[in-house]
């Protein structure tokens, strides 16, 4: 059996609140301390520099996927274990979820919308099983919900979309959530 990678979303911005980097560095500590993998976009900054050196702390196994036009100072993290480089950024989405057992959104902007939208939508296409775990930390998506709410009232989505994720407010949460989901 292989080792569950579990895949971290998440903004590269470091001029954030701390307890979001807080947050995402909790959450790769949580990875290592349980035997698994980080899986995540081998970024320098923001929660994804955070997560793998949470991971990192704890001795744990790290692989981060970047396109190779990311190689450029200060964008990925140089001490990462591994770094897979691909084409393009398509390419390191499906490599990422390749590699991945469980996935974790963390806060963040535009490319982590753009991953969460492309996780569910596999999921409601039944090409995708895995745990989908939105932390939603201080609230942090709650405009998210409520686009979707509406997005269901207008009629373009159905309510079954919301049973695919499962929302955490809290680290100690998420890791409740893939304990007892990885159990299985």
């Amino acid at each position: 059996m292989r080792t569950p990678g579990i895949c971290v979303y998440g903004g590269s911005s470091n001029a954030v609140d701390q307890k979001y980097l807080d947050a995402a560095f909790e959450i790769g500590a949580g990875i290592a301390s349980r035997g698994w993998m980080l899986v995540n976009g081998a970024g320098d900054t923001g929660m994804m520099g955070a997560a793998t050196r949470g991971c990192l702390s704890k001795n744990g196994q790290t692989i981060g996927i970047a396109p190779y036009f990311f190689q450029q100072p200060g964008v990925l993290f140089e001490e990462g274990k591994d770094t897979v480089f691909t084409r393009t950024m398509r390419e390191r989405k499906a490599f990422m979820e390749s590699l991945s057992t469980a996935f974790i959104v963390t806060p963040g902007g535009i490319g982590t919308l753009e991953e969460f939208f492309e996780i569910i939508t596999l999921k409601q296409l039944g090409q995708l099983n895995a745990p989908l775990i939105i932390l939603n930390l201080d609230h942090y998506y709650e405009s998210l919900f409520a686009a979707l709410h509406d997005m269901e009232k207008a009629g373009f989505i159905h309510e079954s979309v919301f049973s695919l994720c499962e929302i955490a407010d809290s680290v100690e949460q998420t890791f409740e959530i893939l304990d007892r989901d990885l159990a299985r």
